[in-house]
């Protein structure tokens, strides 16, 4: 697991002649499309042609985790044959790299997913959704049956290659170290003070132009 220092700045710039795939966003609960707008805005000031955030209903965390999924994986189709390329990156952000993580492990979406970054999202769940009510939010409960399903997949990602990004002073998710990943082929914690601030704060935005312009990684 590597630490991004508080003022570390340097990032790689997508390799010359690596492939930019068409880029999904996916993003958390209370959110739409817009919480995305910086990261949306970075990846195509770097070159990004085709970047496309969904915006998941309901998005209040009522709707089971499982119907957002397919809505992932309706998007994620639709983007690959918009622009005809063979498979999509996708970032989740929160509740919403659940629900791609989902998608990815029990919806076939390894088939489509070359790249999967998992911002904070609540893989092992988080105490805070005890305070909450709804079937998706009852499902972000340590040890719901959803999450168990999760954990109990031997062989989760396929070729899909996966980076978990969080911040170990995030007070939604809680422990914040539930947004680990198992499988994980690069994992990066970042000093951000508040769960929202990690779509926003530019190491972060970094790390993704960084991944998603990298030349593929192996376990």
């Amino acid at each position: 697991m590597s630490t991004v220092a508080p003022h570390e700045t340097s990032v790689e710039r997508p390799a010359p002649g690596v492939e930019r795939l068409p880029v999904l966003l996916v993003h958390g609960i209370g959110d739409d499309a817009s919480a995305f707008g910086a990261l949306r805005a970075r990846l195509e000031r770097e070159g990004w042609r085709q970047v496309h955030a969904v915006t998941l209903t309901p998005n209040d965390g009522t709707g089971d985790l499982s119907r957002l999924a397919r809505q992932v994986a309706t998007e994620a189709e639709a983007m690959r044959t918009r622009t005809g390329a063979t498979r999509v990156d996708v970032v989740g952000f929160s509740m919403g790299a659940l629900v791609t993580r989902y998608w990815i492990q029990m919806l076939d979406g390894r088939r489509l997913a070359r790249r999967f970054v998992s911002i904070s999202g609540p893989h092992a769940g988080t105490w805070l959704a005890a305070l909450g009510r709804g079937r998706g939010v009852a499902q972000m409960r340590p040890g719901s049956r959803l999450l168990r399903a999760l954990q109990q997949d031997p062989a989760p990602w396929g070729d899909t290659e996966v980076h978990s990004f969080w911040t170990p002073w995030d007070l939604t998710i809680l422990p914040a170290s539930s947004s680990r990943l198992v499988g994980a082929v690069d994992e990066r914690t970042f000093p951000v003070l508040l769960h929202p601030w990690m779509l926003t704060d530019s190491r972060v935005l970094d790390a993704v132009v960084d991944v998603l312009g990298a030349p593929a990684v192996r376990p």
